[in-house]
């Protein structure tokens, strides 16, 4: 199920900065319903370990410029090692957009993250964990039915906010993937994907 793109009053006022933390968890948990979608596998006390495996497939990207300019498709490529009481995840996506149907625009952005056990039992941290407030991003993951949720959250300058989402769904076939940056309450781009496990 697509989640319709959406675009809120931006006459914001300065607030503490907890605030934001406050508005952002709450949005970020309203959309976390609204995307879950499509088939899944068993849900039966699943732990990290049913995540492992390396993982390709395909999507679409949209924005509110893809009602001008259309969506673009993506390749993805996931693995997800578990390691002692956490896991590792890499990523890479590979864009293509503009240029010809026979030159595309190719663009490949790759990533990492490892997590650790917090002190709140089910949920992991990025092992290089950052405080936002300052600056830096900070992720964190849990596992929701038979989906992984990754979580990164950055508080500019001004106090606005970022959050991504990623929401890695365990179906018959693989995995789906879903995708979705909030920034200050606006949904920005959803990506959504379709994966399958090619090995352990």
């Amino acid at each position: 199920m697509s989640m319709p793109l959406t675009r809120q009053n931006t006459n914001h006022t300065r607030r503490a900065p907890h605030n934001w933390l406050i508005a952002a968890t709450v949005g970020l948990f309203l959309g976390i319903t609204l995307i879950a979608s499509g088939r899944s596998v068993v849900a039966a006390d699943i732990g990290i370990e049913a995540f492992r495996g390396h993982f390709v497939g395909a999507g679409i990207s949209r924005t509110e410029a893809s009602d001008y300019f259309g969506l673009t498709v993506r390749d993805f490529d996931i693995t997800i090692v578990p390691a002692g009481d956490g896991f590792s995840i890499s990523w890479t996506t590979v864009l293509r957009e503009g240029g010809t149907p026979n030159e595309p625009n190719i663009r490949r952005k790759s990533a990492s993250l490892s997590f650790v056990p917090s002190r709140r039992a089910g949920i992991w941290h990025a092992s290089d964990a950052k405080d936002p407030l300052a600056g830096g991003p900070a992720a964190w993951a849990y596992i929701e039915e038979t989906s992984l949720m990754v979580h990164s959250l950055t508080i500019a300058d001004d106090g606005n906010y970022a959050v991504q989402t990623y929401r890695r769904k365990l179906t018959d076939l693989g995995m789906e993937l879903t995708f979705v940056s909030v920034r200050s309450g606006e949904t920005t781009r959803m990506v959504e994907g379709r994966l399958t496990k090619s090995s352990n």
